[in-house]
């Protein structure tokens, strides 16, 4: 337990206060012995030298002295042993659950304030007279915001002097603050300003928690944690209207008073419990503790060695142009990214025939609307059960005995899905009439949600397997492109269905999904080939 609350935010601000005698790591307690490559090298007398001629002569004859170790690894700070208490991967079962944990309560927080104003959408219309359109600003900027901040935040918490735990601690905190006028504002133009703000602050967590999860987990155990981390995921959304829908009721300011709540909790559970994750920060801070107690200036974290003495600035400027790059050089990343963001997009066009089903055609109340976005979070349950049946009878035997093996492997079941989804589709838009039951239409959800889950859990495995080095920053790029294309899908999905229909609407979306699943067939076949023209994917 001291151990959590040593590494968390709360007991690094202890350390400094209290000049590191409280919490103190294993190297600063009082008999701690040096792994023999750090000891200080002695230096020991070299025997005489043999006579030679003058042809013979070398380097030899300058020095009556030798290091007693001319590895170059003598100054190279790393674990201790492969048993290092302080390796996030050697972590306790609790301890490893609690970290990620966090990181499904951050992610249910963040994805939840996207959808919570949906319900409030007609008082901004009433209120302050915005076009329906606009109306959908506060939701769609949102999204944006989402997208725009892993751009910035992930890439970051790549880099060792800086680590996963303040770009989380940093965006959660400043999000935070923001929510406070933005529940107080009182024109739309700021409201709709602040969204973006609270999105862009909140949205690191959703591209670096894949990243955060390979931290602690080997790669056999991964996507187990990321199956609980999908759910967070998928459950913010689907939560976020039923939250809502029965207090905006009073005043749309009940919205970011739940936020700040919501918000205000993460932040001060992680402030004391979200212990760095990133390995090479771990290391590097080890490096400069043991410059400080042995006084070896020549100590330094692989990390460091690296870099060496390029400024943080360039260091920065680097990582954040990773997912640009990788994603205009790479083909097997740009066609993922743009995959995803077409089923993402039809994703979020899809929520907005909810309320002309519901409440047009069987004339719930919006609350009870709120009600039916449950079966979203059902479903990512279902399809999590099923995932991590194919994990535990298919997947893990594969690990086992071929390793990561070929990445394309690990997107079997992404086909399938990609089948599932127009079929979810289909069934909802067709059997949205008065004359059917509600329930057979919201089976159709329920195909759809399931479907989505296990795609999306498929491409979380995909990049990491692919390009492990670079995960957070290509669930960066991933993260952009998708809430891009979802921002946009909030403000035509509206006007599709007005004309369309519910029905026709729903079946052009359909029809895209079918068109989505030759792509990811396509992935599958050629994605080997894909990655061999890359410099940012691993061999295997």
């Amino acid at each position: 337990m001291p151990t959590l609350f040593r590494d968390a935010p709360f007991g690094q601000c202890v350390r400094l206060l209290t000049g590191n005698r409280v919490f103190r790591y294993q190297e600063e307690e009082p008999g701690f012995v040096l792994p023999e490559n750090l000891k200080p090298q002695l230096e020991i007398e070299s025997p005489p030298p043999e006579p030679l001629g003058d042809s013979e002569k070398g380097p030899q004859q300058h020095s009556g002295k030798t290091s007693a170790s001319d590895d170059s690894d003598k100054n190279l700070v790393e674990w201790f042993s492969p048993q290092d208490p302080d390796n996030p991967k050697n972590w306790s079962t609790g301890k490893k659950v609690l970290a990620i944990g966090q990181i499904c309560l951050y992610t249910f927080s963040a994805l939840c304030g996207s959808s919570i104003t949906a319900p409030a959408e007609n008082i901004f219309v009433e209120r302050y007279g915005a076009s329906p359109q606009a109306s959908g600003l506060v939701l769609s900027m949102y999204v944006l915001g989402t997208g725009c901040g892993p751009l910035l935040f992930s890439p970051l918490s790549e880099v060792p002097r800086i680590g996963r735990n303040l770009s989380y601690m940093v965006g959660l905190f400043l999000c935070v603050i923001i929510t406070i006028p933005a529940a107080l504002v009182n024109n739309y133009p700021g409201l709709v300003v602040l969204r973006f703000l609270q999105g862009f602050l909140s949205g690191p967590i959703i591209a670096t928690s894949g990243a955060s999860a390979g931290d602690l987990f080997a790669f056999n155990k991964i996507t187990y944690a990321m199956c609980v981390w999908t759910i967070a995921g998928y459950g913010g959304p689907a939560l976020g209207p039923l939250l809502s829908g029965f207090a905006v009721s009073d005043s749309w300011r009940w919205t970011m008073y739940e936020m700040l709540m919501l918000n205000g909790l993460v932040l001060v559970i992680m402030f004391f419990c979200m212990p760095e994750t990133n390995a090479e920060t771990i290391l590097l801070r080890r490096a400069q503790r043991l410059r400080k107690i042995t006084g070896n200036e020549q100590l330094q974290s692989q990390s460091e060695i690296k870099q060496g003495n390029i400024h943080l600035i360039r260091i920065i400027g680097t990582y954040l142009t990773i997912p640009f790059k990788a994603t205009v050089q790479d083909p097997a990343i740009a066609f993922v990214n743009v995959y995803t963001a077409l089923v993402y997009a039809i994703y979020f066009s899809f929520f907005e025939s909810f309320p002309l089903v519901y409440i047009g055609v069987y004339g719930m109340s919006l609350g009870m609307m709120g009600v039916i976005f449950l079966v979203i979070v059902i479903a990512s349950v279902i399809g999590a059960v099923l995932y991590t049946a194919i994990l535990y009878y298919h997947y893990e035997p594969y690990t086992l005995k071929h390793g990561i093996g070929v990445p394309e492997h690990r997107l079997i079941p992404a086909v399938f899905a990609a089948v599932t989804l127009p079929i979810g589709l289909f069934l909802f838009g067709w059997t949205s009439r008065a004359s059917i039951n509600w329930a057979v239409p919201t089976l159709g959800i329920l195909f759809y949600g399931l479907a989505a889950f296990v795609l999306l859990q498929c491409i979380v495995v995909y990049l990491p397997t692919s390009y492990p080095r670079y995960a957070a920053s290509l669930f960066a790029a991933n993260t952009f492109m998708r809430n891009a294309f979802a921002a946009c899908a909030v403000h035509y999905a509206r006007p599709l269905f007005a004309n369309l229909g519910v029905a026709k609407g729903c079946s052009l979306l359909g029809g895209l999904s079918v068109g989505c699943f030759f792509g990811m067939l396509a992935l599958y076949m050629y994605g080997g080939k894909l990655r061999a023209r890359s410099k940012f994917a691993a061999t295997y």
